[in-house]
C-alpha cells in the first residue's frame, strides 16, 4: 500500500461522470490538486451510499482547497453512473473491473461469500502535484469510514512537508 511520501501509482481506468470516458491520473494532477481517491467496496450498498453522499456534502470544502475528488470500485462504469444518478453525486467515479487499481494500491479484499472474488478496502489516499501521497487510509472493517475532518485537513495541507498514513 503507498503510504505517506511514496509515490501514487500511476492508472488509466474508465470514467462515470454522466458519460463514459477515460481517467488518467496523471491528466486529473495537470488539471487540478491535490487528487482525492476514495476507494469504495461496491455501489448501491448502504455504507458505499452513506460514504459518497457524506464525500458529495463536503465536496464544496474539498473543492475550496483545489482538490479534485474521484470515487473508485470495480463496478462497470455503466452501474457507477446510475449509482451517481440515484445520490445525485457531481463528483466523477472510477471503475476499476479489471481490479489492475485496487492490486497497484494494495487495497484489494476478498469477499468470496457472495461470489465477488476481489473488491476494494474502504481507503482514502491524498496525491499531489508530484504524484506523491500526502495522505492515505485504508481500513479492514468494510463499515468503516475514514475520518472526513482528519481528510479535509489533510487535504488543506498537502504542499505542506507532513505526510500521513493511516489504518483502521
Amino acid at each position: 500500500m503507498p503510504r505517506g511520501g511514496d509515490t501514487a501509482p500511476a492508472f488509466t481506468a474508465p470514467l462515470a461522470d454522466g458519460d463514459i470516458g477515460t481517467f488518467s491520473l496523471e491528466t486529473a494532477l495537470d488539471e487540478r490538486t491535490p487528487v482525492v481517491l476514495a476507494f469504495f467496496p461496491g455501489a448501491f450498498t448502504t455504507v458505499c451510499s452513506h460514504e459518497m453522499r457524506t464525500f458529495q456534502d463536503r465536496l464544496d470544502e474539498l473543492r475550496d482547497t483545489g482538490a479534485a475528488l474521484y470515487g473508485i470500485s470495480i463496478d462497470s462504469p455503466f452501474a457507477l453512473n446510475e449509482f451517481r444518478d440515484q445520490l445525485s453525486l457531481s463528483f466523477a467515479l472510477v471503475s476499476d473491473t479489471n481490479r489492475e487499481i485496487v492490486e497497484a494500491y494494495d487495497v484489494a479484499t476478498e469477499f468470496e461469500t457472495v461470489g465477488i472474488e476481489t473488491i476494494a478496502k474502504r481507503a482514502v489516499f491524498v496525491v499531489d502535484e508530484t504524484q506523491t501521497v500526502t495522505y492515505a487510509w485504508v481500513s479492514d472493517d468494510p463499515g468503516a469510514e475514514p475520518d472526513y475532518d482528519e481528510l479535509l485537513a489533510a487535504v488543506d495541507n498537502t504542499g505542506s512537508s507532513e505526510c500521513r498514513s493511516f489504518s483502521a
